[in-house]
């Protein structure tokens, strides 16, 4: 799991398992430059790490824009130069009613957690194939497979990442080009807090109680599944979906 000489990029990586997957790759010997678009909390981050001897560089990124994600990538490429791994992580959650919810809600909800994927991926890919070499690894989720009330754009774009993984796994093999889906269940995040506060008070309890583990993820545990994708010891790992759930998927209810 060694990423020496790797310049690697996440996206949403200013917190949640984006900030984890930023620390773990650049602790394995990676350079990292992450995106967001909270500007200073990813400044206040890469200077964190930077003091802590990582090599790292923060660049605003707004990924359902496909300007704003080729102006990060030739930034993070003068920086840097080209991109070995790449990270589709940035999301946003989407909690909706599927009357009551709007074209415009849809299409912006869309464009940050299934048409970032492609943005991002179009921008690293010419510079992967003329290298025949590079590593690509999309955020799914537990929700692809198995979904909760209110969550069907969220189910419907991470089903959408992981077809499209399955596809960049094949039309990129040819370039030596490897790219996989890890999708996590629950995870202790600001999105899952921020969940856990829009519901019922003992939905916690009901979600914690349903863990066969007993207990969510940590960022750090998908991070390193992430981290390992990445490198070469993942080398003939291409167009698969990691599952990272601690066991939930295996329940029957």
């Amino acid at each position: 799991m060694n990423l020496t000489g790797m310049h690697i990029f996440v996206t949403g990586g200013a917190q949640g398992i984006g900030a984890a997957i930023v620390k773990d790759a650049a602790e394995r010997g990676g350079r990292v430059s992450f995106g967001d678009i909270q500007d200073e909390l990813g400044k206040d981050y890469a200077r964190s790490l930077k003091k802590s001897g990582l090599d790292v560089s923060y660049v605003h990124c707004d990924v359902g824009n496909l300007e704003s994600v080729q102006e990060a990538h030739k930034e993070i490429v003068a920086n840097y130069g080209m991109v070995n791994g790449l990270v589709n992580n940035a999301g946003v959650n989407s909690n909706a009613d599927p009357v009551e919810m709007t074209t415009e809600e849809w299409d912006y909800f869309f464009s940050i957690d299934l048409k970032s994927v492609w943005h991002t991926a179009r921008c690293v890919l010419p510079a992967m194939r003329e290298a025949k070499k590079g590593s690509i690894v999309n955020i799914a989720s537990i929700h692809a497979r198995m979904t909760f009330p209110k969550f069907f754009p969220y189910a419907a774009a991470k089903s959408g990442v992981i077809g499209l993984t399955r596809n960049l796994a094949l039309d990129e093999g040819e370039h030596n080009i490897r790219t996989n889906a890890v999708s996590p269940g629950y995870t202790e995040t600001p999105i899952l807090t921020a969940w856990f506060n829009s519901v019922t008070p003992d939905q916690q309890k009901l979600s914690l109680d349903t863990q066969p583990l007993k207990r969510f993820a940590q960022p750090s545990e998908i991070a390193q599944v992430v981290t390992f994708l990445l490198s070469d010891a993942a080398s003939f790992v291409n167009g698969a979906d990691w599952i990272v759930d601690g066991g939930l998927h295996a329940r029957f209810a």
